[in-house]
C-alpha cells in the first residue's frame, strides 16, 4: 500500500510505517503524477485536493492533518467514493495561546494595566473559538461571540450579533472560509466593516486569509484612525502583499496553530481515521513520541502579582514577537524569494510547546495566582 504524504506532516514514519510505504512530496508542489499510484493521500492546508489532482488515481482515502477543509473538494471526493478525514480541534489550544500572547503584548503596548479590562469579540465558535473563549472568560475578560450557523442550531443564548462583536476592543477571527450557504465568510470583513474599526481597536486573524478583504484592509490601514492589526493568515499566501505586511502591527507566516502538540495531534487524528477505514487497531498515540519540553517548570513566590506572573509565563512559552521578527526579515529579501521563504519558515518552524507542557510551581502563592494559571491551562503545583 502506497501512502503519498506532505513532507511537512510530523511523525509520518512513527504513525504510518506499519501501514504502508511512504512517499514524501512537497505539499505546495504536489501534482497528479505524484499521486497517480497512491492508495492513501495525506496532506496539509497548502495542497488543493480536487478532481484536477486525483482524477484517474487509485486513491481511496484522503486525510488532512488540519482543522480547515477549504482546500479540499469534499463533495467531489464523496461522489467518487473516496473517504475523507480531517483533524478538527487539533490545534485549538495552540491558536488560543497565540492570541493570549498577542493580548499580553497589546495590553502593555497601549498602557492597559489589566488585560482583562479589554473586551474581546470572537467571530467563530468552533473548537478554536470555544477554547479561546473558555480561557478568556475564566481570566475575567468580557467576551462576545458571533457565529450565525451555531446560533441557528443552538439558540440565541451566548451569542451576539456581528455589530456588537465588531465594537469590542479586540476582534479575533476563528471562522472557516466559506463562499456559499446562508452565511458565507469570504471577505466577511469587507471595506464597510473595516471602516467601522478605529484606532482604539485590535484586529487579529488566525483563521483564513480570505475572511478579510486584503485590499480593503490595506486601504483602511493607510487611512486615519486605523486599527492595530495582527495577521497570521494572508490572501494568496505564500505570495503576500508586502505593503500589507509592512502596514500591520504584527505579522506571522500561518503558524498560530503550529505548536508541537497541535501538529502531532493532527497526525494522530488522521492516523486513527485511517486505521478505522482499513479495519486496523489504532495502537499509537502522540504521547508516545513527545520529547520532554525545553521549559518544564516555572516557579513563582508569593511576591509575584498575578498579572506579572501570567505575562511572564505566557511569553516564556510563546512570545509572538519572535515569529513576527523572523517574518519581517523575510520582507528584506528580493521579491522572487519571499514566497519560498514563507514556506521555509513553516517547514522549519522551531519546536513550540503548549502551556500544558509547563508546570507552574507556586511557593506560598495567593489564590489569585492559582486562578490565573488554572484559567491559562498550565499544569499547576501548589
Amino acid at each position: 500500500m502506497l501512502i503519498v504524504a506532505d513532507e511537512n506532516i510530523p511523525l509520518l514514519d512513527r504513525f504510518f510505517e506499519d501501514i504502508g510505504s511512504i512517499r514524501r512530496v512537497s505539499g505546495r508542489d504536489m501534482g497528479p503524477k505524484d499521486v497517480a499510484d497512491a492508495d492513501i493521500l495525506l496532506v496539509r492546508s497548502v495542497t488543493r485536493v480536487d478532481r484536477k489532482l486525483l482524477e484517474g488515481s487509485r486513491v481511496k482515502f484522503v486525510g488532512t492533518a488540519t482543522i480547515g477543509t477549504d482546500h479540499v473538494d469534499v463533495d467531489w471526493l464523496a461522489e467518487q467514493g473516496i473517504t475523507f478525514a480531517s483533524a478538527p480541534g487539533c490545534n485549538a489550544a495552540s491558536v488560543a495561546e497565540y492570541v493570549l500572547s498577542v493580548l499580553s503584548v497589546y495590553a502593555e503596548e497601549i498602557g492597559e494595566d489589566d488585560w482583562s479590562n479589554l473586551s474581546v469579540g470572537l467571530i467563530g465558535a468552533g473548537n478554536v473559538g470555544r477554547a479561546l473563549a473558555r480561557r478568556l472568560t475564566r481570566l475575567g475578560f468580557t467576551v462576545k461571540i458571533s457565529d450565525p450557523p451555531r446560533q441557528a442550531a443552538e439558540g440565541d443564548e451566548g451569542f451576539s450579533d456581528l455589530a456588537e462583536v465588531l465594537a469590542c476592543d479586540v476582534v479575533t477571527l476563528h471562522t472557516p472560509l466559506t463562499h456559499d450557504g446562508d452565511h458565507p465568510t469570504h471577505h466577511l470583513l469587507n471595506a464597510e466593516r473595516l471602516r467601522a474599526l478605529t484606532g482604539r481597536q485590535l484586529l487579529i486573524n488566525t483563521s483564513r486569509g480570505g475572511v478579510v478583504d486584503a485590499q480593503a484592509l490595506l486601504s483602511r490601514l493607510q487611512a486615519e484612525d486605523a486599527p492595530q492589526v495582527v495577521l497570521d493568515v494572508w490572501e494568496g499566501e505564500p505570495d503576500v502583499n508586502p505593503d500589507l505586511a509592512r502596514a500591520v502591527w504584527l505579522m506571522t507566516p500561518h503558524i498560530a496553530g503550529y505548536s508541537l502538540e497541535g501538529k502531532v495531534g493532527g497526525t494522530e487524528i488522521i492516523y486513527r481515521s485511517l486505521c478505522h477505514f482499513l479495519g486496523l487497531p489504532a495502537r499509537k498515540q502522540a504521547g508516545q513520541f513527545m520529547a520532554d519540553p525545553a521549559l518544564s517548570k516555572l516557579s513563582f513566590t508569593s511576591s509575584a502579582t498575578a498579572l506579572e506572573a501570567a505575562y511572564l509565563a505566557v511569553r516564556a512559552c510563546y512570545d509572538v514577537r519572535r515569529d513576527a521578527a523572523r517574518y519581517r526579515r523575510v520582507l528584506r529579501l528580493p521579491e522572487a524569494e519571499r514566497a519560498a521563504a514563507f514556506d521555509a519558515m513553516r517547514r522549519d518552524y522551531p519546536v513550540r510547546r503548549e502551556f500544558s507542557s509547563t508546570k507552574i510551581q507556586l511557593k506560598g502563592g495567593a489564590k489569585e495566582l492559582q486562578q490565573v494559571f488554572k484559567a491559562l491551562e498550565f499544569k499547576l503545583k501548589v
